[in-house]
């Protein structure tokens, strides 16, 4: 009885966690008009750019992790996430493919290091979300990773609309798009599982579904700042 019992709580949990899918950013007015196919090509340059600063801070998101958990078996998966976007050498990972993303569709490798297009609120989010995976309980901020659960599908359809909608980005700076086909529904399992692992009390997950729910309004803030920053 007691484990059917858990069962059950954790399979409402993870319910709980799943429902955040409703305030993901691919529901964004700016993110439907991306998908439609509706962007100008300033616009999409400039959700490129400002998407960056974000990807810039996945790193620094996942090494404060590291540094705030003390169970050695998650610390051995986590890294991989590190590796994945800072790569092992020059010309790998994430970050590198994100910049080849932006050549694609016309910014200069230069300006997006320099950061120079970032709009101030989108730092501000990124800056926030950072700072939440720093100074909350590790497990609350593995827990905030896990919008990883709805990426799958939306990278699928952020793909196709590019390939559809946007014919003249070099489909060689899509790469990025596909590689996150798999990492995505790989790292999602893991923060899934240790999140259910580590949080069994009401309390505890209810701090879980929170700070999913913080993330959501993060992604979400950075596509309000870039939908005012680039009406046209």
């Amino acid at each position: 009885m007691t484990t059917s019992l858990q069962t059950s709580h954790t399979e409402a949990f993870v319910e709980a966690l799943r429902a955040q899918s409703r305030a993901y950013h691919d529901q964004h007015p700016f993110h439907v008009r991306m998908n439609a196919g509706l962007l100008s090509r300033n616009q999409l340059q400039g959700w490129v750019a400002n998407r960056f600063c974000y990807q810039l801070a996945i790193p620094r998101k996942d090494a404060a992790i590291l540094a705030n958990c003390p169970d050695v078996a998650v610390r051995r998966r986590w890294i991989r996430r590190i590796v994945d976007h800072d790569g092992t050498g020059p010309g790998e990972g994430g970050i590198e493919a994100w910049l080849r993303l932006g050549e694609a569709v016309g910014l200069s490798r230069e300006d997006m290091l320099a950061e120079t297009l970032i709009v101030p609120s989108v730092r501000f989010a990124v800056d926030a979300y950072v700072t939440f995976a720093r100074t909350r309980p590790w497990v609350d901020a593995v827990a905030s990773s896990l919008t990883e659960l709805f990426a799958p599908d939306l990278m699928a359809e952020r793909l196709a609309a590019f390939e559809r909608h946007y014919p003249w980005i070099d489909r060689d700076g899509l790469a990025y798009f596909r590689a996150r086909l798999y990492q995505a529904p790989r790292d999602s399992e893991h923060a899934l599982e240790v999140v259910t692992e580590h949080c069994r009390t009401p309390e505890d997950q209810q701090r879980a579904v929170a700070a999913l729910a913080f993330k959501c309004d993060v992604l979400w803030s950075i596509l309000d700042g870039i939908d005012r920053a680039y009406p046209e």
